[in-house]
């Protein structure tokens, strides 16, 4: 029988993480578990790449190793255990990717201007969501629903003209981003800098409240 993962279940959360330990390591599955039971996303399975050739099979592929695979339904926020290892066993060794626009949007900085605000932000006390980074030094704010349309002008009444001039970059609906610790484009493993809770998970922080930080740093950081 499967058991259910319900949001805040720490029973839940006990389970998945106790499974992983008699596993030696977190499977693909456990994460996928994880990531609908416990945090309420949905996930859907990734394109790798192997001698830089994507596990999609385009020959031209535009982004191999990081986009979604076409012919793979996405396992839904709320899928138990046994539902995320049923999905995955049709797809062994794809990435786990997040559908953007739903449950979060996404702010993209510069590693290190991202690493440099996050520290700020947590001096300053600020709601922060959870945190990713990628290989190709990207560092992923998950920030409320609707950030991405709304960054220009956001921008603009920080006193921003140009999101462009600051490397800041938003992610909204129809955009997916690699979950840690998949690999992303054969480059290595996505990580966590400051990894999902219930709070923010849930209910990220809306992005006015970091982004007056993100901006600066991002400006002093290509000054």
């Amino acid at each position: 029988m499967g058991f259910t993962i319900g949001i805040g279940s720490s029973r839940g959360m006990r389970e998945i993480r106790s499974g992983a330990r008699r596993r030696g390591r977190a499977s693909e599955c456990t994460v996928v578990a994880e990531f609908t039971g416990l945090w309420g996303w949905d996930v859907v399975p990734g394109a790798r790449t192997a001698a830089g050739a994507c596990s999609c099979g385009r020959r031209e592929c535009p982004a191999p190793g990081a986009h979604p695979l076409d012919f793979a339904p996405r396992v839904p926020a709320g899928a138990t255990l046994d539902e995320a290892s049923e999905a995955w066993a049709q797809f062994p060794g794809a990435a786990v990717m997040l559908p953007v626009g739903r449950t979060f949007d996404v702010i993209e900085v510069a590693e290190p201007a991202g690493l440099r605000a996050l520290t700020r932000l947590e001096r300053m006390g600020l709601p922060l969501g959870p945190v990713a980074v990628t290989p190709q030094g990207r560092a992923q704010f998950l920030v409320a629903p609707g950030a991405a349309g709304e960054l220009p002008r956001l921008l603009y009444r920080l006193g921003w003209d140009d999101p462009s001039a600051l490397d800041l970059r938003g992610l909204g609906a129809g955009t997916h981003i690699t979950a840690p610790p998949s690999d992303r484009g054969g480059l290595g493993p996505v990580r966590w800098l400051r990894h999902p809770d219930l709070d923010s998970a849930t209910r990220p922080p809306a992005a006015r409240l970091l982004l007056g930080t993100l901006a600066y740093v991002a400006h002093r950081s290509r000054a």
